[in-house]
């Protein structure tokens, strides 16, 4: 398994520990002129739902792949949280949030994968 696809899975074990609901993945490496190659996409139901799926996702990755997060932003009002791991940026949203940036049509010709949500 590769690094980044290793990277990727702890990512969204990391969301479903917290029951973060519609994951989206967006590979964006045969993309040109873009600043990462993927996006990871999700959404909590609640302002404190979102920042526990991203301190979840942290803890997650930190402690099974070692790996800390480059930068993060949006805790302050955790309507739309993104961490930055490099080649992949998780994006972590309140449903309204998601739907008005719609990162999913903005990078369309991207290719989209949809996560099964975990019950």
């Amino acid at each position: 398994m590769t690094e980044k696809k290793q990277l990727q899975d702890y990512i969204i074990e990391g969301i479903q520990e917290r029951k973060g609901k519609k994951i989206t993945l967006v590979n964006m490496s045969d993309l040109e002129n873009v600043a990462t190659q993927n996006f990871i996409i999700c959404q909590g139901t609640s302002t404190m739902h979102v920042s526990s799926i991203a301190d979840s996702i942290r803890e997650y990755v930190r402690t099974n792949g070692g790996v800390k997060p480059f930068n993060y932003d949006g805790y302050d009002n955790a309507q739309w949280i993104v961490l930055d791991y490099g080649t992949i940026y998780v994006h972590i949203f309140l449903p309204e949030y998601r739907e008005r940036y719609n990162l999913e049509q903005l990078w369309s010709d991207a290719t989209i994968t949809e996560v099964p949500d975990v019950e």
